[in-house]
């Protein structure tokens, strides 16, 4: 009888990295399955035959590689439904699960040669809308597919690694790994799987390697092949060792007499050696984002991957507290019992008979929540911002570490300043300078800070959708939540307006944006991002192109600027007196020539704003909108337009310009993006 489903059996063709480690586990685990529908693999001709005992195996086409898969292989297996173990699959073909293991070549494109990317970006969306399931393994990976992909999170099945592999290694067959500890002296040592992938993020461990030097304990870096680190990288630092590729015996031999093993990812799928050191007993030191905290449980000493010292406070405990590394290696093993090849086997096989099919998972474990503080810059609306920030407090379902309120004058927070858990601090006048006064101020433990304009309504989900992204996607550095109604583009919005908006509307479909420069009513970034930089002073109006610019300064060290739709709210856009248009309107075009000569702005950016804005100025200046200076905003270019061609390219001017026709400015953002 005819197979009814074929495993495409391409990984036995490939170098073994994690992904086909588990293609091989999840396949020999179901091999051991008696079912009466067993599936037959199927791979490139002269593919070695892996000898099975129940699974069928056939060898065949004329094609190898990607042109096999793609072509040969559809042809071959016919109607029959297709399991893929290792990211892809042919694209003609539907009725079939692919399990995709991360969406890294979307968050950490950098990590990737560009003929990969290429065909991981073209081929990946047409498998997540055409297969009959896609899955994946963590809740982690689920989450950041949805976000890349076009697939609902609900549908994603999880069928995690295993870690039986791992106890049938031999550390007595090992022939590679007792010298290279004999040549150390037999020195502690941190144990370390070497990548090129800038997301492995092994050069962590190069910047501690001489503290350690220090606490007499050494690194060896196994895996990944010659040429991981540059000459420059390993100048000076004599306790670091380079053992290249080893077998898993060897590997066994170096997890069961290390100190501990650090994984400083920044980001993993679910990252199996964590589990393979666990099973053999061996301590872990993990990064604390995307799914490795998921994995660990409480069985591992978390760090930040940017955070150097923590990883040095977590290796010197260690070493000085046998007690610790007992237990964690006794947690570890009670650990990996939550992660079997043989439960995920039986995950494939029921999908294989009913793709659609619910499936048990484990449950990640609670993992402490980021430390956020919200920033709440304000000047001369007291009424507004008590309301909208005892709104904050009242409904966030993940309440901030802490709360700062940047004024002018205490007075300037209203009845805020009675409130215990807030703190309140004055710096000079300005949107960039009140926003810079509360970077000073922020807890040294702070990990995201969050600004929100003094006239927004947030979901009471927003804090907890922007740290579940900044955890899961740790190389995104500006975050952006979406607007559902924004006053600001017409007369505002009344506060109780304002949370009706918010508590009626639907939640959006998942939208993740790219390159997006953050909208600053509701944006957030990852503090360990933004070092020394600063929101430009000299920007002194138009209030989202110092957001800009902010935001440019950060990706000019790296990491990503992101809109998402999981976190919103509502821009009230509160008018509080008649703004001059003349200053706005010298700001748009005085602004953003200033930050071309900064960098910030590309000169296609600058062109298309300045046009944008001096056109609509002009074109409905005779016949204006009644809450907008359309005739002030064009003289404010002008004036703009004269200064520029003087060789005058100061933005600070703009609070000089026009102050005789204003009445009242409590106020910054008063305009439209």
């Amino acid at each position: 009888m005819t197979a009814p489903f074929v495993i495409n059996g391409r990984f036995l063709t490939q170098n073994v990295t994690g992904v086909q480690r588990y293609a091989r586990n999840v396949v020999s685990a179901m091999d051991a399955f008696d079912r009466a529908h067993q599936p037959v693999v199927f791979a490139p001709a002269a593919t070695e035959n892996p000898g099975y005992s129940r699974l069928g195996f056939i060898a065949k086409g004329a094609l190898k590689g990607h042109g096999w898969e793609q072509l040969d292989l559809p042809r071959l297996l016919g109607a029959r439904r297709l399991l893929n173990l290792c990211n892809t699959g042919p694209a003609i073909k539907s009725d079939q699960i692919v399990c995709i293991h991360d969406a890294n070549i979307f968050a950490a494109p950098e990590s990737y040669s560009q003929a990969f990317r290429a065909v991981y970006h073209n081929l990946q969306p047409i498998l997540a809308r055409r297969s009959a399931r896609i899955a994946t393994v963590s809740h982690a990976a689920a989450r950041q597919i949805a976000r890349h992909l076009p697939v609902s999170l609900s549908s994603i099945a999880i069928l995690p690694n295993g870690h039986e592999h791992a106890l049938s290694w031999d550390p007595g067959r090992a022939t590679s790994a007792p010298e290279l500890l004999v040549s150390r002296n037999h020195r502690p040592y941190v144990l370390v799987l070497g990548s090129r992938a800038r997301h492995k993020n092994v050069s962590l461990l190069m910047e501690i390697a001489s503290d350690l030097d220090q606490l007499g304990v050494d690194i060896v870096i196994a895996g990944g092949g010659d040429g991981v680190f540059t000459t420059e990288a390993l100048e000076g630092k004599a306790n670091v060792q380079l053992s290249g590729r080893v077998s898993d015996d060897d590997l066994a031999y170096l997890l069961d007499h290390a100190l501990c093993l650090a994984f400083p990812s920044l980001t993993e799928g679910f990252g199996l050696p964590i589990l393979e050191a666990m099973a053999r007993g061996c301590p872990v030191i993990s990064s604390n984002s995307a799914s490795m905290p998921e994995v660990c449980g409480n069985a591992a000493l978390l760090a930040s991957p940017f955070d150097a010292s923590q990883w040095i406070d977590h290796i010197r405990l260690l070493l000085q507290s046998k007690d610790l590394r007992d237990d964690l290696a006794g947690r570890g093993l009670e650990n990996v019992r939550r992660f079997s090849w043989k439960q995920t086997a039986e995950g494939y096989l029921d999908l294989l008979e009913t793709p659609a099919a619910s499936l048990a998972s484990h449950q990640p474990p609670e993992s402490p929540a980021p430390r956020i503080a919200a920033v709440f810059a304000t000047r001369g609306r007291p009424e507004v911002v008590a309301a909208t920030v005892r709104h904050f407090l009242a409904t966030q379902s993940l309440q901030p570490s802490s709360i700062i309120i940047s004024c002018v004058d205490t007075a300037d927070a209203g009845s805020l300043a009675s409130l215990p858990d807030i703190t309140i601090v004055t710096g000079p006048p300005g949107l960039a300078a009140q926003r810079n006064t509360a970077l000073e101020h922020l807890e040294p433990d702070t990990e995201i800070v969050a600004f929100f304009d003094d006239d927004f309504v947030a979901d009471q989900n927003w804090l907890a959708a922007a740290a579940r992204v900044f955890r899961d996607e740790s190389q995104v550095v500006s975050f952006t939540g979406h607007v559902v109604a924004d006053g600001i583009k017409g007369p505002g919005i009344s506060f109780d307006e304002a949370v009706r908006a918010v508590e009626a509307a639907p939640v959006p479909t998942s939208a993740w944006t790219e390159h997006y420069s953050p909208y600053g009513c509701n944006m957030a970034f990852r503090v360990a991002a933004i070092g020394n930089v600063r929101f430009d002073e000299r920007l002194v109006l138009y209030g989202w192109l110092e957001d800009r610019d902010f935001a440019a300064a950060l990706g000019r060290r790296g990491g990503r600027s992101i809109k998402w739709s999981g976190a919103y709210g509502v821009h009230m856009g509160v008018k509080s007196g008649r703004v001059s248009g003349e200053r706005l309107g010298y700001s748009q075009v005085i602004n953003p020539l200033y930050m071309r000569g900064k960098g910030t702005m590309s000169f296609i950016e600058v062109a298309d704003h300045v046009f944008r804005n001096t056109a609509s100025n002009f074109g409905r200046a005779l016949c204006p909108e009644p809450f907008i200076d359309r005739k002030g905003r064009a003289k404010g270019n002008l004036l703009a337009l004269l200064d520029v061609l003087r060789g005058r390219l100061e933005p600070e001017r703009a609070a000089e310009i026009g102050s005789r026709n204003i009445t009242h400015t409590p106020g910054w953002r008063q305009e439209t993006r």
